[in-house]
């Protein structure tokens, strides 16, 4: 029987880190903590337990302390860090940051291991501060050796912050989605062996899930999420303001038919954005001209639509991959009754993507193995 490892789930959304890690077979949830209503809805539906804990409390912190588990995992948000404080330390730059809670939690009990996940912008935040200050803190004062840094001769912290950043388009699937991981493992615990421990992070899966976001599509489409011609000419309109000052910016049909190998933007909490960059060709009869209850004019006849909350749990591995039961082939992933689009939009923009997870949870499986050799 292979060593079971405890986790708990911090700023765990509907339970992607959780899934990722529970995928590699040896670890097993103890304990976990979100504060967005309808999130805990859907992780209580998934995992048959209510995560409604609220990290930055003393009323929890004590819940962790008598908590018997071996690695902390969480996503927390990137936030500013204050330059107030006596400067006592790094760690008293972070106050008010969830971060600082999560640090607090990690120095009272002294997981083995952790994982934090969290956007690409955290290495830049700050002109790069906010990364380095984290990582200040994991090493200097919490004693953690963290995967992708050493010291030099003058005891110097050595790293590159790129080397952070992974993409879940290399973890088996179409969506270009930079994230920062960081993992690291217990001095305390573990003395000095954490040292011959490999020193990079994994970059990509062997085996993706789609050969990419043609193979992911779902056609014919419910008509509610086709774009009505009113909008669509607002979103023309605004994409051309744009172009004609040189910039970027607008709405992105991302399975156009002369793209090869198209693949998907990121995905995001906020929604709109996240929709508008991710629009889609959906040629599907009698939708052209068609009035529907929910937009003031008929819809477009181009058959532009926004992506369904389906293709989005495509995108991140909860739907068609994490929670198929491997008897029955079934695919248990589901949302609780009556949840409408707009949460379900949000938690998937908000998650992880579990195949890029799960990859990392096999890394520290494979470390956390090698240590205890």
């Amino acid at each position: 029987m292979a060593k079971k490892y405890k986790t708990i789930d911090l700023c765990a959304g509907i339970g992607g880190i959780r899934r990722g890690y529970e995928l590699a077979g040896c670890f097993e949830n103890v304990l976990s903590a979100e504060i967005d209503k309808n999130a805990c809805l859907t992780y209580e539906h998934l995992y048959g337990e209510n995560p409604m804990n609220d990290i930055t409390t003393e009323e929890f912190k004590k819940k962790v302390d008598d908590t018997d588990y071996d690695v902390l995992l969480a996503g927390f948000p990137c936030q500013a860090f204050s330059r107030a404080g006596k400067q006592e330390g790094f760690l008293d730059k972070t106050r008010g940051t969830l971060f600082f809670d999560i640090a607090e939690i990690i120095k009272r009990t002294a997981p083995k291991a952790f994982m934090l996940e969290n956007v690409d912008n955290l290495i830049t935040h700050e002109k790069g501060k906010t990364f380095a200050t984290i990582i200040e803190v994991l090493v200097n004062e919490l004693n953690y050796k963290v995967i992708g840094v050493t010291k030099n001769e003058k005891e110097k912290l050595v790293y590159n912050a790129k080397s952070f950043v992974r993409n879940s388009r290399n973890f088996g699937v179409p969506q270009n989605r930079p994230r920062v991981y960081i993992m690291g493992f217990s001095r305390t615990h573990f003395g000095d062996v954490v040292d011959s421990l490999p020193n990079n992070l994994p970059e990509n899966r062997e085996n993706a899930l789609y050969r990419d976001l043609n193979d992911l599509l779902e056609m014919n489409a419910d008509d509610k999420y086709f774009l009505s011609s009113g909008y669509v000419e607002t979103l023309e309109r605004h994409r051309a303001r744009h172009e004609s000052k040189g910039n970027g910016f607008g709405y992105k049909i991302v399975n156009l038919p002369e793209i090869e190998n198209p693949i998907s933007n990121a995905i995001l909490a906020t929604g709109g954005s996240g929709k508008e960059r991710n629009l889609v060709l959906d040629h599907k009869e009698g939708v052209a001209g068609k009035m529907v209850s929910s937009k003031k004019t008929p819809l477009n006849d181009k058959g532009i639509r926004v992506m369904t909350p389906r293709e989005w749990g495509k995108l991140q591995g909860f739907i068609n991959y994490a929670f198929i039961d491997r008897k029955t082939r079934e695919d248990k992933f589901s949302f609780p009754d009556k949840m409408a689009d707009g949460p379900k939009y949000k938690q998937f923009g908000n998650a992880v993507t579990i195949p890029a997870v799960e990859v990392m949870a096999n890394f520290m499986k494979k470390c956390l193995k090698e240590i205890d050799k």
